[in-house]
């Protein structure tokens, strides 16, 4: 059975709220922050809901507009409707990947560091051409996970993957990004990332991935916002860096 998601209950509550403010097709929705504050939830909740919404038409998206209602809200979501929101995902992902980084930093080989770097030129290349291809930025998490020598790690790795490339919401969310000046800065990332590795410093591996992973989630957001592009809050509450 698929796990509860939390953003189903937030979708649920939206079309209460829309019930009762009376809402017409064709009207604006309140901005996220204000749908936050009032259902008492984090923003990224609200949005991750709006984006189940916006999939099913319900609702639609305007950059530098804001939401409109697209059509009456109807039944309740169902656990059929499940997906991984995205920002739940990029926590999840934060947690785990940065404890492999630093368990990486201390099975890694020579090999494995040849390898990464074949990735960082892939990725390098690709932002160089203006291509569309994200297959080098994959492949490098997916082979740090593999330097750890541990075949349950990669497979938990490969999984979160999975579900990202799998992710409708997911893909609705990159279809509001226009802007994809921030390659160069995950670049720089993956290369701070890589320097750690090399020099075999768990502590360093691991706050460099976490940072990388919180440089994501806070450029999604930032690129993605349809209602205030200069928001300064986080999508999904940080967790508190390892010591």
């Amino acid at each position: 059975m698929s796990a509860h998601r939390r953003y189903q209950d937030v979708a649920n509550a939206l079309k209460d709220l829309i019930h009762e403010t009376g809402l017409d097709v064709g009207d604006r929705l309140p901005p996220e922050r204000q749908l936050a504050e009032r259902l008492s939830v984090s923003r990224a909740l609200v949005r991750e809901a709006l984006l189940m919404l916006e999939i099913d038409a319900l609702v639609e998206v305007r950059k530098g507009s804001g939401t409109y209602l697209a059509k009456p809200p109807t039944k309740p979501v169902t656990q059929s409707q499940d997906d991984i929101g995205p920002f739940e995902l990029l926590q999840a992902r934060q947690l785990l990947e940065s404890a492999i980084a630093a368990f990486a930093a201390d099975m890694v080989t020579k090999n494995d560091i040849i390898r990464m770097r074949d990735a960082l030129d892939l990725e390098r290349k690709d932002i160089e051409t203006g291509s569309a291809d994200h297959s080098g930025d994959e492949l490098f998490h997916r082979l740090i996970a593999e330097a750890t020598q541990n075949s349950v790690l990669v497979d938990m790795v490969n999984e979160l993957w999975l579900k990202r490339d799998q992710s409708p919401m997911w893909a609705k969310l990159h279809s509001r990004i226009f802007d994809v000046g921030y390659r160069r800065n995950w670049l720089e990332d993956h290369q701070r990332i890589l320097a750690a590795l090399r020099a075999k410093d768990p502590n360093a591996a691991r706050t460099a991935m976490w940072q990388h992973l919180d440089h994501v989630r806070e450029t999604l957001m930032d690129l993605s916002d349809v209602d205030d592009p200069a928001f300064d809050g986080f999508l999904f509450q940080a967790v508190k860096a390892p010591d």
